[in-house]
């Protein structure tokens, strides 16, 4: 396995520069946004996709440092009831999907988006509830009007460019957890699989270990993120999971985002990683810094070092004196 950063936590930097700060820390790949939610900081879709010339230093940036991109990522609401927000949000998805291609990255990381209750909506509306049935009305008109056949489409058309769809199983959205992926990528194809973000799992009470094993028996882990969750006993005990307090608000939220190793444990992590191992996953963890505690300096050096000291690298087998 390979460790990797999601390069919007270094928003600030160059593109350029920001691959010397990865390279001197060790880091071995990138992801890097293309617009909606995680932005554009590093790469101009437009610029690079009308001048291949663009494209090929892009690429060679990264590849002269000793690193590879492992998926371009442009998490929006493709199926927003707004239709102003659902077609931004869609041309970014196509020009990635485009721009993947010609820097022939394997991956672009998504949500499945959320629509609204109606043709009607303004707004998303993430139905969890089975009873009054209105929810499951919803749910119903929801997938066969809009989840499916929108990601029919667009399944068809990463795999005509050659291109994976990383669904990362994130609240708020229609895929949420194991069963919403499975179902997604039984209606539309093994084009779409999971960008695995822990940290999602952990406060709706998964465990990622037992997930990992599900995905990985469907051959549908195409990408995994590296971020923590450290629960409050206390707040959950009290309000349970389903907490729509600011990220900011750390003392009375159940939950908030930790850099690797400071939320559920190293050994948590151990078990996650050897997991990966067992169901054949050999490509690379993602940090994605969001963590409240810690400032991006600190967060990504504690980060890469906590997964530096645990990440397997070496074939099964592979003797030290070989």
């Amino acid at each position: 396995m390979k460790l990797g950063v999601f390069t919007v936590l270094l928003r600030e930097l160059p593109f350029e520069r920001m691959l010397d700060v990865l390279a001197e820390l060790g880091v071995e790949a990138v992801e890097i946004g293309t617009g909606n939610y995680p932005g554009s900081q590093h790469c101009d879709a437009d610029a690079l996709l009308a001048d291949p010339a663009k494209a090929d230093a892009f690429r060679k940036a990264v590849e002269g440092r000793g690193m590879l991109v492992s998926a371009l990522s442009q998490h929006g609401n493709p199926l927003h009831p707004r239709a102003d927000i659902a077609a931004a949000a869609h041309e970014v998805w196509r020009k990635t999907v485009l721009l993947a291609e010609m820097l022939e990255v394997p991956l672009v990381n998504a949500f499945s988006g959320c629509p609204g209750d109606s043709d009607g909506s303004r707004y998303p509306n993430w139905a969890t509830c089975a009873w009054p049935d209105d929810f499951l009305r919803v749910l119903d008109w929801q997938w066969n009007e809009k989840v499916i056949p929108y990601w029919t489409t667009e399944a068809a058309y990463a795999q005509e460019h050659g291109v994976g769809i990383g669904i990362e199983m994130h609240p708020g959205f229609v895929v949420y957890n194991t069963e919403t992926l499975l179902r997604l990528r039984a209606a539309c194809g093994e084009a779409v699989g999971a960008n695995l973000d822990p940290s999602h799992l952990f406060w709706q009470g998964m465990d990622p270990v037992e997930v990992i094993k599900v995905l990985g028996r469907e051959n549908a882990l195409f990408h995994v993120h590296a971020k923590d969750t450290q629960i409050d006993k206390r707040n959950t005990a009290i309000n349970g999971v389903l907490d729509t307090k600011r990220y900011g608000d750390l003392l009375e939220r159940s939950w908030v985002f930790r850099t690797v190793g400071y939320g559920q444990g190293e050994k948590v992590w151990r078990d996650i990683i050897s997991t990966l191992r067992a169901v054949g996953y050999d490509y690379v963890l993602s940090i994605e810094h969001e963590d409240s505690y810690l400032s991006i300096d600190e967060g990504l050096r504690r980060g890469i070092q906590t997964l530096r000291s645990i990440l397997i690298t070496e074939p099964t087998g592979q003797m030290w004196w070989a």
